[in-house]
């Protein structure tokens, strides 16, 4: 606790632009945001973003009529291999917005709620791409993988067999969890498949 106190306030302190001191005030109670990115590659490094949805969830209520759906324009060819997956190409992005004014409008969207999502560190990640070099810092905001509240909920040791993996593939968890399963690799639909998840394993965990 005292660490993330610490960190908190380090995040805070390096902050380059007063105008986004919102990120660090105390969340709306019970609201958390879902979102999740397609983009042009694994590697955080070099690869940029394609789009990016975030869906809003107050209690038990995914508020998708309020969800942030957002297109990054590209300055390089989209590579191929990526095309097969998110079936995004330069053509369908053409009025889609510079990285900065995105994020903006995704920091404006979020503000200091915390983010839930699938493998959500990699989006996170994506994200920090563009707010470190811009804002001095990293998205302080509270996180959480979906994949933990799934682990309480139904990882058993002693009930397994020995060196039988537990499976924490996306399907999987649909499928345990009674989650429609959408069209996969579009931003809005895995966002919303991930809210419908995350929804679902917390009022289990609290026994609802």
């Amino acid at each position: 606790m005292i660490i993330k106190m610490f960190r908190h306030a380090w995040s805070k302190f390096r902050l380059s632009d007063s105008a986004y001191q919102f990120l660090f005030e105390s969340p709306p109670d019970q609201d958390w945001v879902c979102f999740d990115c397609e983009t042009t590659g694994l590697d955080p490094k070099k690869d940029k973003i394609i789009s990016l949805s975030a869906i809003k969830i107050r209690g038990t209520e995914i508020l998708t009529s309020q969800a942030l759906n957002l297109k990054f324009k590209q300055h390089k060819s989209i590579n191929p291999e990526s095309i097969v997956i998110h079936r995004l190409r330069n053509v369908d992005i053409e009025s889609g917005i510079e990285e900065r004014e995105a994020i903006k409008q995704f920091l404006e969207f979020v503000g200091s709620r915390p983010l839930v999502g699938y493998y959500l560190e990699f989006d996170v990640a994506m994200v920090n791409s563009i707010l470190k070099p811009w804002l001095g810092i990293t998205l302080p905001n509270p996180q959480t993988d979906i994949s933990s509240f799934y682990s309480q909920l139904f990882y058993k040791p002693l009930l397994r067999a020995e060196h039988e993996v537990f499976d924490l593939s996306f399907n999987t968890m649909l499928q345990k969890c009674g989650v429609p399963q959408l069209s996969a690799h579009d931003a809005f639909n895995d966002a919303l498949m991930t809210a419908m998840l995350s929804v679902k394993m917390q009022s289990l965990l609290n026994g609802k």
